[in-house]
C-alpha cells in the first residue's frame, strides 16, 4: 500500500503566500468594481459586465449573479482545462468576489461620505481599469483566476486554435456592444477604454517594468570587447564567430544583458574598443539569473 507523504513546510508557506495573495488581489477587483464600474453601470466585458446587465432589469445583486453563472462555466473548465488542479483557486477567487462585492455594495454605500466618488464617467473608468487590472495581475501571480469569460476563451482557444487574445476580443467585445443597447452607445467606447486599461495595468502588475536591456554587437574585437565589458560593466557576455552574408568575411557575435541605467556605459565600451562595431540593443521582457531576477524556487 502507498502511503502519501505529508507537504512540507515549504510548500505550506508557498501556498499560503499564493491564497493570501489571490484573496488581496480578489479583493481589489472586488472595490473596483463596486467603487467605479457597478454605480456607473460601465460594462467591461466578461460576467462582471453581463451581471450589470442583468441587473438593470431584474435587481438581482451582481455578485450573486456573478457566482451562479460561473458555476456552469467551472464545470465546463473542469473537463476541459484541468480538474482540480484548474477549479480549486478559480473558485476560491470567484466566491470570494462574489461574497466581497454583495457586500461592500450594502456597506460602502453607508461609511463613505460619497458614494460614487465622481460621475465623471471618464474618470470613473480610467480608475476603475487601473485598479481592477492591478488586483487581476496579484490573482494571476498567484497562479489564479476569476473564471468567467476567462475560461470559454482558454477553452476556446483550445478547440479552434484562434489566438487567446482574438477570442476574449470577440467574447468580451459582445457584452460590451450588448452594454451599449442597454445603457447607451457612449458606454461601448467607455467599456473599451476600461478593458483596455485594465489588461495594460494586470500586465504591469504581473510582469513589472522592463528594466532589462540585451545588447547585440558584432565586433572584429571579440576578446577586447569582453574583457572590457565584463571589468566595466560586470556583466557577463557569450560570443560565438559569425560570417557576414553581405562580405562574407568571418567576425564575431557577442551577446551581453545589462541593467537599463547600463545601456549609456556599454555603448561607450564598445566605442572605445572597436569603432567599427555594429551593435543593437533591445528591451528584455524579463532577465533572470545572477545579477539579475532570481529564478524561482521549485
Amino acid at each position: 500500500m502507498k502511503i502519501k507523504s505529508r507537504p512540507s513546510r515549504a510548500a505550506i508557506w508557498h501556498e499560503t503566500k499564493a491564497l493570501t495573495l489571490l484573496t488581496i488581489g480578489v479583493l481589489i477587483v472586488s472595490a473596483a468594481y463596486v467603487i467605479f464600474q457597478v454605480p456607473n453601470n460601465i460594462v467591461a466585458g466578461g460576467i462582471s459586465g453581463l451581471s450589470i446587465i442583468i441587473n438593470q432589469f431584474t435587481g438581482w445583486p451582481v455578485g450573486l449573479m456573478y457566482w451562479i453563472m460561473n458555476l456552469p462555466l467551472l464545470l465546463l473548465g473542469f473537463f476541459q482545462l484541468g480538474r482540480w488542479g484548474f477549479l480549486y483557486r478559480t473558485l476560491i477567487a470567484a466566491t470570494i468576489f462574489s461574497v466581497s462585492t454583495d457586500l461592500l455594495l450594502v456597506y460602502l454605500p453607508r461609511v463613505m461620505p460619497e458614494f460614487p466618488l465622481t460621475d465623471d464617467l471618464l474618470l470613473n473608468t480610467i480608475y476603475g481599469g487601473i485598479v481592477g487590472g492591478i488586483g487581476a495581475g496579484l490573482i494571476y501571480r498567484a497562479g489564479g483566476t476569476m473564471g468567467g469569460t476567462g475560461i470559454l476563451g482558454r477553452v476556446l482557444q483550445k478547440r479552434t486554435g484562434r489566438p487567446l487574445s482574438q477570442v476574449y476580443f470577440y467574447s468580451d467585445g459582445l457584452i460590451i456592444l450588448l452594454g451599449g443597447v442597454v445603457f447607451g452607445p457612449v458606454m461601448v467606447l467607455y467599456g473599451f477604454l476600461m478593458l483596455f486599461l485594465n489588461g495594460l495595468a494586470s500586465d504591469y502588475t504581473l510582469e513589472g517594468p522592463s528594466t532589462a536591456r540585451t545588447a547585440t554587437i558584432i565586433t572584429n574585437k571579440p576578446d577586447e570587447m569582453i574583457q572590457s565589458l565584463m571589468q566595466r560593466i560586470h556583466r557577463g557576455v557569450t560570443y560565438w564567430p559569425i560570417t557576414g552574408g553581405y562580405t562574407g568575411q568571418q567576425r564575431y557575435l557577442v551577446l551581453c544583458t545589462v541593467t537599463r541605467p547600463q545601456v549609456n556605459e556599454l555603448k561607450e565600451v564598445v566605442a572605445e574598443v572597436d569603432k567599427e562595431a555594429f551593435v543593437t540593443i533591445g528591451v528584455s521582457h524579463e532577465a533572470m539569473g545572477s545579477g539579475f531576477t532570481p529564478l524561482p524556487k521549485s
